[in-house]
C-alpha cells in the first residue's frame, strides 16, 4: 500500500489528470473510428435480419445521423479498456501489492463480458426480437417500412445494455477485493437487485412476455454468479488478511522479544 497519504486535494486532482486522459483518447478514438464507420454500417444492413426489413431514409440527415452515432459506439468500445485502466490505476495506490496485481487482471476480464454480453444480445435476442416483430406486422396485415436511422437506434439499444450489464460480476469481485460487500450483502438485497434487474429487463425488450424472460433469466443467472464468486474472492481474501495480520504480530514479537 502506499506510505504517503493523499489528501482530498491530491485525489481531486489525480481524479482531473485520469478524466483528461480518458477524454483525448476518447476524441482520438473518435477520430480514428471514421475509418471503420462506413464498413461496418454496410456490413450491418446486409446481415440476414437487415435483409428481412425494407429499410428506408425517412430525413435528410438520417444517413449524417447514424454515420456520427456509429463513430461515438465504436469510439466507446474503443476507450472502454483505457476507461477500466484509469479506475483501476486511481484506486491502485490504496491496496497492497498483492491486491493490484490481482485486481488488475480485472480489466482484460471485463473487456471479454462486456463483448460477451453484445454477442449475446446481437446474435441471440435481437433476431428473436426482430422475427417476432416482423411475425407480429404480418399477423396484423401491416406493410412496415422500417426507417434505417431506427433500426440501428433499435439496435444499440438493444444490445449495447448487455455490454455494460454483463459486466456485473466484475464490478462484484472488485468492490469484494476492496471490502465494500460481502457475499452476506448480496444475498441480503437480493431480491431487490432482482427487483431493479426486472425493471431493466423490462426497459430494453419489447412487451411481450417471451423476449422479457429470455432477458431477464440471464441477469438472475449474472447475479447468482456473482454472488458464487464473491463468496470465493471474499475467502481469501480474508485468508490473505489473517495471514498478513500474524506476519505483522511476529515482526512485532522479534523487533519486541519478551523479557
Amino acid at each position: 500500500m502506499n506510505e504517503k497519504p493523499m489528501s482530498i486535494f491530491d485525489h481531486v486532482a489525480e481524479l482531473r489528470k485520469r478524466l483528461i486522459f480518458i477524454v483525448v483518447f476518447f476524441f482520438l478514438a473518435m477520430i480514428g473510428s471514421f475509418f471503420f464507420v462506413e464498413p461496418v454500417i454496410v456490413y450491418l444492413q446486409h446481415t440476414e435480419e437487415a435483409a428481412r426489413l425494407e429499410l428506408n431514409f425517412f430525413n435528410l440527415t438520417d444517413p449524417l445521423k447514424i454515420y456520427m452515432q456509429m463513430a461515438f459506439v465504436l469510439s466507446i468500445v474503443i476507450t472502454a479498456p483505457v476507461i477500466l485502466y484509469q479506475i483501476w490505476a486511481f484506486v491502485a495506490p490504496g491496496l497492497y501489492d498483492r491486491e493490484r496485481k490481482i485486481t488488475l487482471t480485472y480489466i482484460p476480464v471485463s473487456v471479454l463480458l462486456f463483448f460477451a454480453g453484445i454477442a449475446f444480445s446481437y446474435f441471440i435476442l435481437f433476431p428473436f426480437v426482430i422475427r417476432f416483430m416482423i411475425e407480429l406486422g404480418d399477423s396484423l396485415h401491416v406493410n412496415q417500412m422500417i426507417g434505417v436511422y431506427e433500426y440501428f437506434q433499435f439496435l444499440f439499444h438493444i444490445t449495447l445494455p448487455f455490454g455494460f450489464l454483463f459486466q456485473l460480476p466484475v464490478v462484484i469481485l472488485f468492490l469484494t477485493r476492496l471490502g465494500i460487500t460481502t457475499p452476506n450483502r448480496l444475498r441480503k438485497i437480493r431480491k431487490y437487485a432482482y427487483f431493479i434487474l426486472l425493471v431493466i429487463a423490462a426497459l430494453i425488450t419489447p412487451p411481450d412476455l417471451l423476449s422479457h424472460m429470455m432477458v431477464t433469466l440471464p441477469l438472475f443467472l449474472l447475479y447468482e454468479l456473482s454472488i458464487a464468486i464473491s463468496k470465493i474472492t471474499y475467502r481469501k481474501a480474508e485468508k490473505e488478511r489473517k495471514f498478513f495480520k500474524e506476519k505483522e504480530g511476529r515482526a512485532v514479537d522479534e523487533d519486541f522479544p519478551s523479557a
